[in-house]
């Protein structure tokens, strides 16, 4: 990892660490791909349950810092940065499917690209002084790292068109009352108070988190009668994990 992305381990919570604060955490080709390294080894470390995502300093992530990414270098062609977005995008992939509970802890302002990637994780905390924005009309782009499938599955398909076209800034307070995020901490303790929720996701039994995640998954994507076929097949394994567990007695 470099020391844009801080990696720690908590028993079996990943805590990992946007670490740009002099730049709001804002995201460069160097941050993404640490992040998707980072998250990469979470997913596949059966050493841990649940995944916390960060911001060092006052900032969650303030977005791509457009001076520093390849989406903005014209000596690239076209075909060449998009390939290159699709690769650090899979930061957001990587906590929308990994079979771990994530939880972006938005510890400040969280824009662009930055709320796209905490829209992509299970669960949002937030501190009191946390503000949203999608900043992408601003600056005349039209969004990345799945923002536009993401928010509308949590805030509704017509708050999430006037957050991206009005372009508003979003309190706290307000992001608790659409939803986007499932609580709000005051900002002393507020890691820990996080930390202590990724704890118990992480205690659960990992193939009861990870059949909950797919179901969900499998929700965005199926009818409704082919998700109960998949629910059954992972309750009814979830249930013989449990009866194992016990030492086989139901």
């Amino acid at each position: 990892m470099t020391d844009t992305v801080l990696v720690e381990t908590r028993d079996r919570v990943r805590l990992v660490t946007l670490n740009r604060p002099d730049r709001y955490n804002a995201m460069t080709d160097e941050l993404l791909g640490a992040l998707v390294a980072a998250l990469d080894d979470a997913a596949t470390d059966d050493a841990i349950g649940a995944v916390v995502v960060t911001g060092a300093g006052k900032a969650f992530c303030a977005g791509g810092d457009l001076g520093a990414i390849d989406d903005f270098r014209p000596d690239l062609g076209l075909d060449e940065r998009t390939a290159a977005l699709r690769e650090l995008q899979r930061a957001s992939l990587l906590l929308h499917d990994m079979p771990k509970a994530t939880i972006a802890a938005v510890n400040g302002p969280c824009a662009g690209a930055g709320l796209a990637l905490a829209c992509a994780a299970d669960l949002r905390f937030a501190t009191r002084t946390a503000v949203f924005k999608t900043s992408f009309l601003g600056v005349t782009l039209t969004g990345d790292f799945g923002g536009t499938w993401s928010l509308p599955r949590i805030v509704g398909w017509g708050r999430a068109r006037e957050l991206y076209l009005l372009d508003e800034r979003v309190d706290a307070t307000r992001a608790l009352a659409m939803g986007l995020v499932s609580g709000v901490e005051e900002g002393d303790g507020f890691l820990d108070a996080v930390l202590d929720r990724a704890h118990a996701l992480a205690a659960a039994p990992a193939n009861t988190v990870a059949g909950i995640k797919a179901n969900f998954t499998d929700g965005e994507t199926t009818d409704f009668a082919t998700a109960l076929d998949a629910e059954a097949v992972r309750q009814v394994q979830a249930v013989q994990a449990a009866i194992d567990r016990a030492g086989g007695t139901a």
